[in-house]
């Protein structure tokens, strides 16, 4: 595990504070909501680029921000990095070795799809190897497991896509796959297994498999972990692991290639779950206890779903983005189409998420071009802007700036 160091030492002011951090791959509240902010519409290569910097490995996950410093992982001559670049100004201040990197199979996707988290004292990084580890602001390893080794290896058809999420206590991983599938926890400071629960749900084949990512929300002082994945949603105890209450029926028809790559998302009392490659949409109420299929599915919409991107939600008000680029606002409650439109025709898809800022959604193409929509103008274009590099990764936004992480680069955008 060796500790790479930039040639120039950089001293970080502990008198620097951000006003807003991006703490995990959707953002401060998990359902891809920007902090407050006037965010540019427009750029390119030369437009509102405060910095771009080259990234030497291939990675796909977003970055994550906390106060001044942005942390990314890729992969690097064979190894696994976590990466800490300045907001100020991209440089980067360390990078660190955590393990040995297994290369991603599809042609979009990487050994480094996870995103990590932070809690704003250490850095927890998770990488398709296994290899998770927690370091702390100095580039420094307090503590790695492989939880391949620990938890027997990895059967996904592609490639790991689920990313790390934190309790008060915990860092938790989801692992839904054909095989045996889990829950676990490891406290945040020192490793140790807290807790491990199996999560077999009985799906068919490769319905089993989910890359999804959990949600954690606090309700009525108790934190509940919800997951999506094996043609179920699952609610679990954040204590123990414990499953409280389950909703199935997203796979009625025991389809066997219904894996699930978009996550879920939370709002009030509802949760929004995406399902059956892209299909439905199903809006379920939060709460009660063993199988509550029958009382707690509120809607479910067809031909207006997602595949990989998953969506966002803000006041009674979801957000689709398809793969191909229909854009669909749905009502919360409901399920009411109330506004759509389709971006334009291309050949590259949408796999990045959509993030709402104020009354303005950005969506990303993988080709590097970014649509901002109006949703007060029913869903009306008002920026169109490209970088001509490919990306899968949703982008970052903080203090009025974004961050987008292609391939080859780390981007910072502002007004």
């Amino acid at each position: 595990m060796t500790r790479l160091i930039p040639a120039l030492l950089i001293v970080l002011s502990a008198s620097v504070v951000s006003a807003e951090s991006w703490p995990g791959w959707r953002g401060p509240t998990s359902n891809g909501i920007a902090p407050p902010g006037k965010y540019p519409t427009t750029w390119s290569q030369r437009e509102s680029m405060l910095w771009k910097v080259a990234l030497p490995g291939r990675g796909a996950s977003t970055p994550v921000v906390w106060d001044d410093q942005i942390f990314v992982t890729y992969g690097q001559d064979g190894k696994n990095i976590l990466a800490c670049h300045l907001q100020g100004d991209g440089v980067r201040f360390w990078a660190t070795e955590i393990g040995v990197e297994r290369a991603g199979k599809h042609r979009k996707a990487s050994g480094s799809n996870s995103s990590c988290v932070t809690d704003g004292k250490l850095v927890y990084a998770y990488f398709k190897s296994g290899d998770l580890a927690a370091v702390d602001y100095e580039g420094k390893i307090v503590w790695q497991k492989n939880l391949q080794k620990l938890f027997g290896e990895d059967t996904l058809w592609w490639d790991l896509g689920t990313s790390p999420v934190l309790t008060q206590d915990n860092v938790v991983v989801a692992c839904m796959q054909t095989g045996p599938s889990w829950l676990a926890a490891l406290n945040k400071g020192t490793g140790e297994i807290r807790w491990k629960v199996d999560r077999d749900l009985g799906a068919p084949e490769e319905a089993a498999q989910s890359y999804s990512t959990p949600i954690v929300l606090k309700r009525d002082g108790q934190e509940t972990i919800y997951t999506l994945g094996a043609d179920h949603v699952t609610a679990h105890a954040a204590a123990d692991g414990k499953e409280i209450w389950r909703v199935g029926g997203l796979n009625p028809t025991g389809h066997k290639y219904f894996r699930s790559i978009a996550s879920p998302v939370i709002e009030g009392d509802i949760l929004v779950a995406p399902y059956a490659r892209g299909d439905t949409v199903t809006g379920i109420r939060l709460g009660g206890q063993g199988d509550v299929t029958k009382t707690h599915v509120l809607w479910t919409e067809k031909d207006v779903g997602t595949d990989v991107p998953t969506p966002t939600v803000k006041d009674g008000r979801v957000y689709v983005c398809r793969d191909r680029g229909l854009v669909t606002c749905l009502d919360l409650k409901t399920g009411k189409k109330l506004a759509e439109v389709t971006l334009e025709k291309s050949r590259s898809g949408f796999s990045s998420s959509p993030i709402l800022a104020d009354n303005l959604l950005y969506v990303t193409r993988e080709d590097g071009k970014t649509f901002v929509l109006d949703t007060a103008d029913a869903l009306k274009t008002v920026g169109a802007s490209e970088l001509n590099e490919n990306t899968v990764a949703t982008p970052a936004f903080v203090n009025g700036d974004i961050l987008l992480r292609t391939f080859d680069h780390l981007y910072c955008i502002g007004g």
